[in-house]
């Protein structure tokens, strides 16, 4: 009997962004692949520590476990381990008692062929070639970035998640202005297009299967909570509401910071995980949260 996962947000996640796998990858990259491999055997039976993105999946899967049940999120592990060697991972998970029962082990071939053939709506990873390659394909991707996660983040059952607009949710059309021409020609430029909405980026697909599980619930009874967190600020903040309106998708928070530092306005916000395109507001937000760099847009050429 064939299974499709219609209706359900789909998750791919790489084994070293779900667990800490710091220590045999350094036995990998100082010593080779026999010795991993040998690493992986003798450590089979202790469990691997909670990675950067272990929370945030933890959360994803208990949305599965609210009223009316119903299978709401799948994850899917993918992993260059062979499935010789992922056996420590796969107790792992179970260890942890996380519903998550698919895995693609490619044996150190690239992961990202099966993001697609799985219809992931997101793919986290911390191959940095692999979220490229996704992202060319037109797929929601970001590349987990080292974070002091969980020192400073308020505990909570609700999901939250927070986004950068421009070349993560939107496209880098109008930050491909800033570059070229500066601040104040990218505000002129915004003004005048504000009633014409933006282009999607690689994230608006994943934030309208997200929208989609919150209109289950009343905005105020919500399991899941979404942020704008965006370096633009008043009046060049107008095109970016016209635009989610007209997408008809929710946005719970917006933050027009006008060039502050946004870390932490995102520790304010709680973010179980943060998607930004530049690497130095990703280096920000790490402090703070779980950061996904999205490599993709003109700031990444």
């Amino acid at each position: 009997m064939s299974t499709s996962f219609d209706g359900r947000l789909v998750v791919a996640i790489s084994s070293r962004a779900l667990f800490d796998l710091e220590e045999s990858n350094r036995v990998f990259e100082e010593q080779g692949v026999e010795a991993y491999y040998r690493y992986q055997r003798e450590h089979e039976d202790e469990r691997l520590a909670p990675g950067i993105a272990f929370g945030l999946v933890r959360k994803l899967l208990a949305l599965n476990t609210l009223p009316p049940v119903r299978p709401r999120v799948e994850v899917i592990l993918l992993s260059r381990n062979t499935a010789d060697t992922g056996l420590r991972i796969m107790t792992s998970i179970e260890h942890y008692e996380l519903d998550i029962s698919r895995a693609a082990f490619t044996g150190g071939e690239s992961t990202y062929p099966y993001v697609p053939a799985f219809d992931a709506h997101l793919f986290l990873s911390a191959n940095p070639v692999d979220v490229r390659k996704a992202l060319d394909a037109g797929h929601a991707a970001a590349t987990i970035l080292p974070s002091n996660v969980g020192q400073n983040v308020a505990q909570t059952d609700q999901l939250r998640i927070a986004f950068d607009g421009d070349a993560v949710l939107f496209s880098d059309e109008a930050e491909r202005v800033y570059k070229k021409d500066g601040l104040s020609a990218f505000t002129a430029s915004e003004v005048t297009a504000a009633r014409e909405p933006l282009s999607g980026g690689p994230f608006k697909n994943f934030l309208a299967a997200l929208h989609r599980l919150q209109s289950e619930y009343s905005p105020d009874a919500a399991p899941i909570r979404t942020g704008l967190v965006t370096a633009r600020s008043a009046p060049a903040h107008e095109r970016v509401v016209r635009t989610l309106r007209a997408w008809n998708i929710r946005i719970d928070e917006a933050l027009f910071l006008g060039g502050l530092e946004k870390g932490r306005f995102l520790k304010a916000f709680g973010a179980d995980i943060y998607f930004d395109d530049q690497r130095g507001h990703c280096d920000s937000a790490s402090q703070h949260v779980a950061t996904g760099h999205v490599p993709f847009g003109v700031a990444n050429e």
